[in-house]
């Protein structure tokens, strides 16, 4: 069984500098339906304008995964970390007993769009720590490439929590399968595109769930880049 979150029902929020929508419930957005899927806590798509940005500000016991879509988001952290993530680069950020960063569009003609990901880690107060890494846009096409794993597995970013990230890239024609084990749960974000999920048609900014073991089937007759988080 597929539930579907189409991504005209998320939250919304205009700022101006910052476009966001929010698949799950997230600072002024609360949605008491929507407060996340397991320990997926926040799915937010993000737009920062040109020269605009998140000034610094603080976490604890969170794992923050960012994924670039387009344009280039300088990152820099109390951890000493500074970085400039761009499209196929991957962040992730173990906020643990507590970090500080910011993160800033520096272009004066292209806003930055990328995803900002929440997932709770399975234990609290561990030291925050840091890992980025870029992935091909080849080592997705046409198959669901894992970019972050509980061990690090097959070169991807190391997660403190029970769960695995795979990213593809789509294109048209692509047909390709998702082997979802007894007593997982499976999350699907369309990131842009189109794409069917097991028959079911789910555009740009769509979301869906399934905790039903065996094949998930995913294809497109359209270009599409999707995420796709396997959890307990």
């Amino acid at each position: 069984m597929l539930t579907i979150r189409r991504a005209k029902e998320r939250g919304h929020a205009d700022h101006g500098w910052l476009n966001s929508f929010h698949t799950f419930s997230f600072a002024d957005y609360y949605d008491p339906a929507h407060m996340g899927f397991r320990a997926l806590r926040v799915i937010n798509e993000d737009r920062v304008a040109e020269g605009r940005g998140f000034g610094t500000h603080g976490h604890r016991d969170m794992e923050i995964i960012s994924y670039v879509l387009d344009g280039a988001l300088e990152h820099k952290d109390s951890l000493g970390t500074g970085s400039v993530l761009r499209p196929g680069d991957v962040q992730r950020m173990s906020a643990g007993t507590g970090v500080r960063h910011s993160e800033f569009n520096g272009s004066d003609s292209a806003k930055v769009h990328f995803l900002q990901i929440w997932i709770q880690p399975d234990q609290n107060g561990l030291p925050p720590s840091y890992q980025e890494k870029h992935f091909e846009a080849a080592s997705r096409r046409g198959q669901l490439r894992l970019v972050a794993s509980p061990g690090g597995t097959d070169g991807s970013l190391t997660l403190n929590a029970d769960a695995k990230i795979y990213a593809a890239v789509l294109e048209p024609g692509a047909a390709l399968e998702y082997q979802l084990p007894a007593g997982r749960h499976a999350w699907i974000q369309v990131a842009r595109g189109t794409a069917s999920v097991n028959g079911q048609l789910l555009d740009t900014g769509d979301g869906a769930s399934t905790a039903t073991a065996g094949s998930i089937s995913l294809s497109t007759t359209d270009t599409a880049e999707l995420l796709l988080f396997d959890l307990a």
